[in-house]
């Protein structure tokens, strides 16, 4: 499987992406460019927009980097229902840019948090979480300062309905509503969340290895793409 992980100025979890399909699940990983990148379909079969604060989180988290050139490639390559993993910062740009539904407010203690965090699994039928089993408690490292989900009561009752909450907290950690931790878009194919599952894809991390599960899901022949 091929994936590419965007480096924007001001990323810092695309290494530890790239060690996590290169080292550990043995793929093929290409690190793209944001300013020159125009077809990622011929490209790559996953797109991952790893966590940091790009361009500094100015103005607010993802603002500027959903401006950016390659986002236009993004959005093309989404049509075609690419996979897209956005995690941390990458959840705030997709949700900056439309992608997915929502916006990632300051969090309600008004500090940025870090720290390991447990979470529930929602739904496991996805491209994303199909080695996960429905409701299992897991844990993964989060950090950030902008966490808070924040949608309208009439998204919420959408996104339950079309099962697009995969993961929530199993506390109220950062003003989240219904503690939501990720999302998909409705097709599935695009997965934003705040934990950090690259830096929990080893057993002797702290956090465990809870997260390789989900880079091992979309590996498999059971991802489901509903």
């Amino acid at each position: 499987m091929r994936f590419g992980i965007i480096s924007f100025p001001g990323s810092n979890c695309e290494q530890d992406c790239t060690y996590i399909i290169e080292e550990i699940l043995n793929q093929k990983s290409v690190l793209l460019d944001y300013r020159t990148v125009t077809d990622l379909s011929n490209l790559i079969d996953c797109l991952i927009i790893p966590g940091g604060f790009s361009y500094g989180d100015y103005l607010r988290a993802g603002a500027i980097a959903k401006a950016s050139p390659i986002m236009n490639s993004i959005r093309e390559f989404a049509e075609k229902k690419g996979l897209i993993l956005g995690i941390c910062n990458g959840f705030q740009i997709l949700t900056e840019a439309g992608l997915l539904p929502g916006t990632l407010l300051n969090n309600k203690t008004g500090r940025f948090i870090c720290q390991d965090a447990k979470l529930k699994v929602i739904n496991n039928q996805t491209a994303f979480t199909n080695l996960y089993f429905e409701q299992e408690i897991i844990t993964m490292p989060i950090a950030h300062a902008m966490g808070n989900f924040t949608v309208s009561e009439e998204t919420l009752k959408t996104l339950r309905e079309n099962q697009q909450i995969i993961f929530e907290y199993e506390s109220d950690i950062n003003g989240s509503i219904s503690q939501i931790a990720g999302i998909c878009n409705k097709d599935k194919n695009i997965f934003g969340l705040m934990p950090h599952p690259e830096r929990c894809s080893e057993k002797a991390l702290p956090a465990g290895n809870h997260g390789l599960q989900l880079f091992k899901s979309l590996l498999t022949n059971n991802a489901v793409l509903n």
